[in-house]
């Protein structure tokens, strides 16, 4: 036991502690004042401590026993998404959360369900052992498994997760050895379908807009369309795309200074401590700020990376290589969103915004990192 500990990442757990640090000190300023959501500070340190057992924690279990009960943690996810459909609670439009008793964490399947395809995924490719992944052994039973969470999370419907879904997949194909023709055709598939899609909601634009308003999902058409034509988008839709890049433009250089940013700017932008919280980072701490933190994830992402490197096991490396999609795209995507380069949509910056959920899965994914890490000399033995 005393071993595997000593295999711990200590400059990822000193990332970690710093993500910790950023985090509280941002959620208090996001919420100071509001009554609604008195102490998400202190909740946030609750579950970083949690987190941080569970990270920790997860040294000790030899992540080879997920692999060999892969097909069991796959169809208990799928269990878990089918049900919260019918019986989970709707939050922000989506049927998609289980609340725990006394209502003090809200659990979402979906999110776990990113560890279980992270890791379906990593026997099906590692079974080839490096080998080219074939397009009929390989790749459609990868999109058969795929393919099943993504069309039930967006039912429920979480685009957000959904995306997620895909782009870990893609993550992982890459460093898979798939074949540079399948690469061409996939891209060839994915672009077409891009611009068969904008073409197409062009020209319904407002059959579109009146069927997603009969269905509420309005908040749908608002975010796609003010992506997709910004300039003839309403002034409501735009709103918070344009209000988050005031907020952080406020900040400039050195920002506005901790609990002195200007709340008028960043005042009715949803979530401020949750999905929209890097407006924060750049109205009080500015660029500095938001470089110190974009260096703490090339940091993080950068040891995780060696780690994978370092594996004797394939589906070791596949694993990580799985998280470092998820945790890269998530990043780019919450910031791209806030500064007007990507679509807004209900993702979460890793590690800094609040969430039991998420940063759990986020802590327990660092976990399989560090198990991953402790157990190569007992995989090279064996």
């Amino acid at each position: 036991m005393l071993n595997k500990f000593k295999k711990l990442d200590w400059g990822i757990l000193l990332i970690l502690a710093l993500f910790m640090v950023m985090s509280t000190l941002l959620v208090r300023s996001a919420t100071y004042g509001n009554p609604d959501y008195l102490n998400y500070d202190l909740k946030q340190l609750i579950f970083y401590a949690v987190g941080f057992v569970v990270a920790i924690g997860s040294t000790l279990f030899d992540y080879r026993l997920f692999l060999k009960g892969w097909f069991v943690l796959y169809g208990i996810g799928i269990a878990l998404l089918v049900l919260v459909y019918f019986v989970g609670d709707e939050i922000n439009g989506a049927r998609s959360w289980f609340t725990l008793p006394g209502g003090l964490l809200s659990f979402q399947p979906a999110e776990f369900m990113k560890i279980i395809l992270i890791i379906t995924v990593a026997v099906l490719i590692g079974r080839r052992q490096g080998d080219r992944l074939s397009l009929t052994s390989d790749l459609l039973p990868i999109a058969a498994f795929s393919m099943l969470p993504f069309v039930i999370v967006m039912i429920q419907p979480d685009l957000g997760n959904a995306i997620i879904y895909v782009v870990i997949v893609l993550g992982m194909l890459w460093i898979g050895n798939v074949k540079y023709t399948h690469v061409l055709i996939g891209l060839t598939v994915v672009v077409g379908t891009l611009i068969l899609f904008v073409n197409l909601f062009n020209l319904f634009n407002t059959e579109i807009k009146d069927y997603l308003t009969q269905q509420n999902k309005e908040h749908w058409y608002a975010r796609i369309n003010t992506y997709i034509n910004p300039e003839t988008a309403s002034a409501k839709d735009k709103y918070q795309s344009e209000k988050s890049l005031i907020a952080i433009g406020s900040g400039g250089l050195t920002g506005d200074g901790y609990m002195e940013g200007d709340s008028k700017n960043r005042r009715f932008i949803p979530y401020p401590y949750s999905d929209s919280i890097f407006v924060v980072i750049g109205e009080e701490f500015g660029f500095q700020g938001s470089a110190v933190l974009l260096l703490l994830y090339f940091l993080l992402i950068y040891r995780m990376i060696l780690i994978a490197f370092q594996c004797y096991d394939l589906k070791g490396s596949f694993i990580i290589i799985g998280i470092v999609s998820m945790f890269v795209f998530q990043i780019f995507e919450n910031i791209g969103m806030m500064i007007g380069i990507m679509p807004i949509t209900g993702i979460t910056l890793p590690f800094i915004s609040y969430g039991g959920t998420s940063l759990l899965l986020n802590m327990l994914s660092i976990g399989l990192v560090f198990s991953i890490k402790a157990h190569q000399e007992k995989y090279e033995l064996d």
